[in-house]
């Protein structure tokens, strides 16, 4: 049968509550695997596994009980090996790097960050900041409209100036936060957000990064920003491009994380 990884610890990490139940349904039992000084938190995997609302919150549920007495890796949802045998051979295989991750991640936790654009105030932005724009916006206001190939122009100008603004302010939004970060790891474009980056901070000075989020949506007014978190550091089981780098072969598949 096939093997569900929540997540990977040092072997001397406290144990699981008895009769922990996982993924599945029923919740199939939370067990530990144990290759040399690492251990790994498994269950097995339910066949035609979906990430439904009850199955994430279960793969959730472990990791916060896991993680509340040390520090895991957490793996993302539909992390399966084909069995047990696999899960132990990548920890044989991957112990150097296990093991620098879990001294890393030590005591630190995972903040996502997402940003966009409140409308109508970046237009003020845009307005303000283009003397082009505003000259032939207010030529089209007299002209009644102005022209179809004005209105045109003058949409492209507009669009062109908030994709600038856009990326002005994902720069913007993640250098107002990186100094209370210990690393950041940027998310892909194609999310519908301006920016969607996670920032691993110690659990220590969570407040003083939350603080950093309050000022900047103070100093970035226009930017509707939310945060998601404490997580488990998922973005940062591999080195991230702000982290040394490390052994990044081989691995449990990810699966529908």
């Amino acid at each position: 049968m096939s093997t569900y990884v929540y997540g990977i610890a040092a072997r001397s990490h406290p144990a699981l509550p008895d009769g922990m139940g996982g993924v599945g349904d029923p919740a199939r039992p939370v067990r530990i695997l144990k290759e040399g000084d690492l251990a790994a938190i498994v269950s097995d995997a339910p066949e035609g596994l979906r990430p439904k609302r009850k199955d994430l919150l279960a793969h959730q549920n472990v990791l916060a009980e896991a993680g509340s007495t040390g520090c895991v890796l957490p793996m993302r949802f539909g992390s399966v090996a084909p069995d047990d045998a696999a899960v132990m051979g990548v920890l044989a295989e991957r112990a150097e790097h296990y093991e620098e991750r879990l001294t890393a991640l030590d005591g630190r936790i995972e903040y996502n960050v997402k940003a966009n654009h409140v409308e109508e105030a970046v237009l003020h932005h845009v307005m303000a900041e283009s003397p082009e724009i505003r000259t032939l916006a207010e030529a089209n206001r007299k002209a009644d409209g102005g022209g179809y190939e004005d209105k045109i122009r003058l949409g492209e100008m507009v669009a062109a100036a908030v994709k600038a603004k856009e990326a002005e302010d994902a720069l913007a939004l993640r250098r107002a936060l990186e100094p209370d970060a210990d690393a950041v790891g940027v998310g892909p474009e194609s999310t519908g957000w301006l920016a969607n980056v996670s920032f691993l901070v110690d659990r220590r000075s969570a407040e003083n990064f939350l603080a950093a989020v309050e000022r900047a949506r103070k100093d970035l007014p226009h930017l509707e920003i939310r945060v998601n978190g404490p997580l488990p550091p998922y973005s940062f089981v591999e080195p991230g491009p702000t982290e040394p780098a490390g052994s990044t072969a081989g691995g449990v598949d990810t699966g529908a994380g």
